[in-house]
């Protein structure tokens, strides 16, 4: 009987190294989709007043944590009865991260100089703040749907050979880190500027070096979110890049001579950018803007 109790004991050390395994895996496959979703996330979780922005944040949050309970069973079903399903929903995940990466890129490069912003001063009343500060959660939340499907199916598809239970237990551990930590990754960041008033206000004079850090921090958040954004921008197209290279036999037979991060990043930009000219082509087309 105790013998028995051991082997359990023992098997279940064994479960919990493969998933420890596994998780690390998958989270390093998810890693770019998280940057980008870090980056999408704090600067949709900006812009408001300094009061608010912590119910804003933990209003996304809880929608994120429904996301994925939403998305979860739906890609384990297809893991148990439709595996192809996974590796489908995969490719075209790649092609919407390829899309989006170049999409940036393109929008960067040609319309950059074509935006002509207004500055309009209106002063907003108390319903009319809340009502904007609601479509912003319901944007991000949505947003955040779009990637927590990427991030679910990318880490699904690196366990797709192991037992279901696995499967369910490392994509679980990796679901709830992303909306975890990325979450309160945001929260630091959007609380910088607001951290260093704080610390410039305590500041007795001009050169101490509270105000020193106060300043720095303060000066740093605009930039923080603009380098996150270009950091989540390659990061999309390398994972986009990895999904079409690793999954798609042409493509990862093709230029064997150059290394992987490159023809990942590559693959994901000449793809990218095809998807760009023929969702343009549509628009013209069609007359959308």
């Amino acid at each position: 009987m105790a013998s028995g109790f051991f082997v359990l004991l023992d098997d279940i050390a064994a479960i919990m190294d493969d998933v420890a395994i596994m998780s690390k895996v998958a989270a390093k496959k998810t890693a770019g989709i998280l940057g980008d979703d870090l980056a999408v996330n704090a600067e949709k979780a900006s812009g408001f007043m300094s009061s608010r922005e912590l119910p804003v944040l933990w209003a996304i949050g809880k929608g994120s944590l429904l996301n994925k309970l939403i998305i979860l069973p739906i890609a384990f079903l297809l893991s148990g009865f439709f595996p192809l399903g996974v590796l489908i929903v995969l490719v075209l995940g790649g092609l919407c991260l390829a899309y989006e990466g170049a999409e940036k890129i393109y929008e960067y490069l040609f319309h950059r100089g074509h935006a002509v912003t207004e500055t309009v001063i209106k002063e907003y009343i108390e319903e009319e703040i809340l009502a904007l500060e609601k479509d912003k959660i319901k944007s991000a939340i949505v947003t955040d749907f779009i990637l927590s499907v990427e991030i679910v199916i990318i880490a699904l598809g690196t366990v797709m050979e192991k037992p279901l239970l696995s499967q369910i237990v490392v994509v679980s551990i990796i679901a709830m880190l992303a909306t975890v930590g990325v979450y309160g990754i945001v929260a630091m960041i959007v609380r910088m500027d607001e951290l260093g008033y704080k610390m410039i206000k305590q500041s007795k004079n001009d050169r101490s070096l509270l105000k020193i850090i106060g300043n720095i921090l303060v000066q740093a958040l605009p930039k923080v979110i603009k380098s996150l954004a270009v950091i989540g921008t390659i990061a999309l197209l390398l994972v986009a890049g990895g999904i079409f290279v690793h999954n798609i036999e042409f493509l990862h037979h093709l230029f064997p001579q150059l290394p992987s991060v490159i023809k990942e990043f590559c693959v994901a930009l000449i793809i990218g950018f095809l998807s760009v000219g023929i969702v343009n082509v549509f628009k013209k087309i069609t007359g959308k803007k």
